[in-house]
């Protein structure tokens, strides 16, 4: 805490009287990289159709992690105490993207196709943030060809 207050340039009485401790502090940081995430999200270019509106908004994801490395870093600290806030804080930053999803698969399978989309999108951007991708250029070509070959495949498991 005392380190955090440094950071901020204040005493660190005064962080404690507005966090009680460590974890009500990492609590309203998880609750702010949401918020910022979603407001990224909401910022992508909007369309009717859904894959492409998804793509807006998976660009608009690495974007955000690529600008806040280190906010990113934190946003699925497994460490992370699950709380009523934090749960509503991840679900208000992935709401601008359900509708999508909704159109793409259905509203019964909106949740999984997000679940499968995401996991590449941070994965991608983790090991792009932590220089794992060292056999050469196209990182951008492959980030596009991953996303796409996802929804596609999400949009074609729909139509069966």
């Amino acid at each position: 805490m005392a380190d955090v207050a440094a950071a901020v340039r204040v005493r660190t009485p005064s962080l404690y009287g507005r966090f009680a401790d460590r974890e009500a502090l990492l609590d309203a940081v998880e609750i702010e990289i949401w918020g910022a995430l979603g407001r990224a999200l909401a910022r992508a270019p909007r369309s009717s159709n859904p894959r492409r509106a998804l793509t807006h908004q998976a660009r608009a994801y690495r974007a955000f992690a690529k600008d806040h490395p280190k906010s990113y870093s934190l946003i699925y600290d497994a460490a992370a105490e699950r709380t009523e806030e934090g749960q509503g804080a991840r679900a208000a930053a992935i709401a601008v993207a359900m509708p999508s999803f909704v159109a793409l698969v259905g509203a019964e399978h909106a949740l999984a196709a997000a679940r499968v989309l995401t996991p590449f999108l941070h994965g991608f951007v983790s090991m792009e943030l932590a220089g794992a991708f060292r056999l050469g250029p196209g990182l951008d070509e492959a980030f596009e060809r991953g996303v796409a070959t996802i929804l596609a495949g999400l949009a074609a498991s729909a139509a069966k």
